[in-house]
């Protein structure tokens, strides 16, 4: 026999020829898959790809489980809306609209809300999931701006989540118009005169968009268009290169014990991390059913059917439009006239600001490099506290457009609170002004403030609450050192920026993992025997060294 047969007949090779053909029926898909597609590597270095735990990243998981919600819940509206404009009598179960003309397309609206079943509480859910997608984009942007996480190398992910929420507005206000019901209908005249509002070339774009006269017979048709299939379709291919970037760059976490630039830490994506945010979707989930069964939203048949002669009193849009009703009502009422042609004082709050704010917002991450000459890669997030100039940046734009949207609403303040509407107009318009400024000094000093507290804590200590007399007569509380001390007792260590230790409970092992209690960590009495030791040696250190004699 060769040395080639004793080797195929050793046990080690019987054995991996053994182990090479699988058993089950599972084993045996996926080593047909793998001998044919080659995936198994590039599969199980995903699946091993670690992800930081923190809870403010979750935002990000609640706008993709939201904008699923959008898809499910949207692809079973389609089955049932008609998006057509022809007029038809009204003959569903809604009474009080029997025999009334509408169009096709609220017609089949109170078709789903009234006789299909399920319908009602599935408008509200595909609702209630947009407002939520919104909302989670917004305020993930933010947790991205405070923390530093759009620096060098995630412009583009900047960009592309910038463009998620631009793309959210415009199908938000798609979705919303669909119905062509009263408010619906009135937030389209209102589009179609900021349109109309563009120098040059507005009367022929709000033409070319309309189809011809406002309203005409095909912007629903076209809305449903963009809608159900460009929009959306945009989204999901941004959805996707952001999260291949983010895959791509690793995710960034925050500073701590044994985090560097070069590492991260946290959970795997299998079977840990996959498992977590499957449970956190159903979480997500059942809220927006949850919203969408009991709370009621957009009751369309209480508007009735749109008429151009007609507008609805007190005619608010969703909440993230809400900033250019604002804007809209605060303008100054300037018509400007520029070689022989008029821009409207629409222009100005519903296109140029906008475009300001969006434009400043995508140029931010490159304004901050070239000011502060910052070209290194970035992995590690910052504090708001540690950057008080950004952080005070971001709360002055969230107070200017808390401003806009408080000032989208003015009528109903006024008369819910019976005060005069040109007031509040006034005082929005000295807000828009003078807020924004006054959030930017009052975070910046904040700021600054919470910095130095750190500091004197790892400086001098945490505070015990244990008082002591000394032989002058002197009463003094005794700090606990966060690390080694020089010889005046003042601590040695640097701020790393993280999260300094406010209280004794908030101390940790060496390796800084703390046992957490419902709502405090829970402190076990060897720790806390061991730091009364710790005190009672210092103590004793303390009466131990000599003292300048006093009179």
């Amino acid at each position: 026999m060769s040395s080639a047969d004793d080797i195929s007949q050793s046990p080690r090779v019987k054995r991996a020829k053994r182990f090479d053909k699988p058993a089950t029926p599972q084993g045996k898909a996926a080593k047909w898959a793998e001998d044919r597609l080659g995936i198994a590597g590039g599969a199980r270095r995903q699946l091993n790809k670690v992800f930081p735990d923190h809870w403010s990243f979750m935002m990000g998981e609640i706008a993709l489980y939201s904008f699923i919600l959008l898809i499910l819940s949207g692809t079973f509206l389609t089955f049932f809306f008609d998006a057509s404009m022809a007029e038809v009598r009204y003959d569903g179960s809604y009474v009080p609209l029997d025999g009334v003309q509408m169009s096709r397309a609220y017609a089949s609206s109170l078709n789903i809300s009234f006789d299909v079943r399920g319908g009602l509480v599935m408008r509200q859910i595909h609702h209630w999931a947009a407002l939520l997608f919104m909302a989670s984009m917004l305020i993930h942007m933010f947790r991205v701006f405070f923390t530093g996480a759009f620096r060098k190398p995630r412009e583009i992910n900047w960009l592309i989540g910038l463009g998620l929420v631009t793309l959210g507005l415009v199908e938000g206000f798609a979705g919303y118009s669909l119905p062509d019901d009263l408010l619906s209908g009135t937030g389209l005249r209102i589009a179609e005169a900021i349109v109309q509002s563009i120098p040059v070339i507005g009367s022929w774009a709000a033409y070319l968009v309309f189809g011809g006269k406002f309203p005409g017979t095909a912007i629903i048709g076209r809305l449903y268009i963009v809608h159900v299939l460009i929009v959306p379709g945009v989204l999901a291919g941004l959805i996707g290169a952001h999260m291949a970037l983010l895959v791509k760059q690793k995710h960034t976490e925050f500073p701590g014990p044994g985090k560097t630039e070069a590492t991260v830490s946290g959970e795997r994506m299998y079977p840990t991390y996959s498992l977590k945010a499957g449970g956190f979707f159903f979480i997500v989930a059942a809220v927006c059913c949850a919203l969408g069964g009991l709370a009621q939203i957009n009751p369309i048949w209480l508007f009735g059917p749109y008429n151009p002669a007609q507008v609805s009193s007190g005619s608010q849009p969703d909440w993230y439009i809400g900033f250019l009703d604002g804007s809209t009502r605060l303008f100054p009422s300037w018509e400007i006239r520029l070689f022989h042609h008029t821009i409207p004082p629409l222009f100005w709050p519903t296109l140029v600001l906008p475009g300001i704010m969006f434009g400043l917002a995508g140029a931010y991450p490159f304004l901050e490099a070239k000011l502060t000459k910052d070209r290194f890669s970035h992995n590690l997030l910052q504090r708001p506290r540690d950057v008080p100039v950004r952080t005070g940046l971001g709360v002055m734009a969230i107070s200017f457009y808390a401003v806009l949207l408080v000032s989208g609403g003015n009528d109903l303040i006024a008369k819910a609170f019976d005060l005069s509407l040109n007031a509040m107009t006034w005082a929005g318009r000295i807000g828009v002004l003078i807020v924004p400024p006054l959030a930017y000094a009052i975070t910046y000093l904040i700021c600054l403030g919470l910095q130095r507290h750190d500091r004197e804590v790892i400086e001098h200590g945490i505070e015990t609450g244990v008082i002591k007399q000394l032989p002058n007569g002197e009463f003094i509380e005794i700090h606990q050192p966060l690390g080694p001390v020089d010889d005046h007792g003042h601590g040695v260590l640097q701020y790393g920026g993280t999260p300094v230790p406010k209280r004794m409970n908030q101390l940790g092992n060496p390796h800084g993992a703390k046992v957490k209690g419902f709502f405090r960590p829970v402190r076990e009495r060897a720790d806390i025997e061991a730091e009364l030791r710790q005190l009672a040696e210092a103590e004793e250190a303390e009466k131990s060294r000599p003292r300048e004699l006093t009179d």
